[in-house]
């Protein structure tokens, strides 16, 4: 932490509107190093960074990481923890283990291409595709693909979804530093469908989302004491199938524009100016 401190204070006290205004993914993408410190998770987890991340082996006993060359295979102790704790558990539930997408970058941040959010070291993509065998090499790694548990139609689940998947998610779900898990909708809905009544409190973490048809996307509370990471909105009360049915149902149909919806602006990227401003210090060696 005084590390942290001492480099935050020295870029404070130095202008630098260049560098506030460059594309954070730029500046983040390029470091491939973490910030030695320790580890804070920092921001939230669409606008944040990462001090002290953690990397995840490339290779456990219940895990593998996938694409390799990205090298995302970071994150908070508490995301490493979880990852070792889910795959162990996947062991025992008809799977060898977890085959393990992206996490966040060594400092978190922003990145050049496929997510908003992993800045923080909170979340981590689990592939649907069943990780019977952990001894791939790093080639294959880089292409072999995940299975698609969606339907062409986005309605219901493919012949890929099965059991297994239904108990590591209830499994993911359960765990109390879980905050809320995104997957594809049609998955939710069987999920409701199927869950006993004595057995539907985790329910409520499952979260619809589009995107989400080849890989689970599990996001972790802010972990105790990190005064510096912001929570997103409490979930709504309730298990949330009722509400999944839109995702299958209306939000399928084609829309008409309203002429009087106010016109919306493109974005630009987030720079780092966008970010809390200790996210500095963390590009800071």
């Amino acid at each position: 932490m005084k590390r942290f401190c001492a480099a935050l204070a020295i870029l404070l006290a130095i202008a630098q509107p260049a560098l506030a205004e460059t594309a954070a993914k730029a500046l983040f993408g390029a470091v491939s190093t973490p910030f030695p410190n320790d580890p804070i998770a920092v921001g939230a987890y669409s606008k944040g960074c990462l001090a002290g991340a953690q990397q995840l082996p490339e290779t456990g006993p219940t895990w593998q990481a996938m694409r390799l060359s990205r090298n995302r295979n970071w994150g908070h102790p508490d995301l490493i923890e979880y990852i070792e704790r889910i795959s162990a558990k996947a062991a025992t539930l008809g799977w060898n283990g977890l085959y393990i997408g992206d996490m966040a970058q060594p400092r978190g941040g922003p990145m050049n291409g496929g997510h908003a959010s992993h800045q923080s070291g909170l979340d981590v993509d689990i592939w649907t595709l069943p990780a019977m065998d952990l001894t791939l090499s790093r080639e294959q790694r880089e292409n072999l693909s995940s299975n698609n548990i969606r339907s062409n139609d986005q309605r219901s689940l493919t012949s890929a979804w099965t059991e297994n998947h239904y108990y590591i998610l209830r499994a993911a779900a359960s765990d109390p530093a879980v905050a809320r898990i995104f997957i594809t909708p049609p998955a939710k809905i069987w999920m409701c469908e199927h869950a006993p009544a004595g057995d539907r409190a985790w329910l409520h973490k499952i979260r619809p989302w589009w995107g989400h048809n080849d890989h689970f996307h599990v996001r972790l509370n802010c972990p105790k004491g990190s005064t510096l990471c912001q929570p997103q909105d409490v979930i709504p009360a309730g298990d949330g199938c009722a509400d999944a049915v839109w995702w299958v149902t209306e939000a399928l149909e084609p829309q008409k524009p309203d002429p009087n919806a106010p016109k919306v602006e493109p974005q630009g990227p987030l720079t780092l100016a966008d970010l809390p401003k200790q996210c500095r210090a963390v590009l800071s060696q």
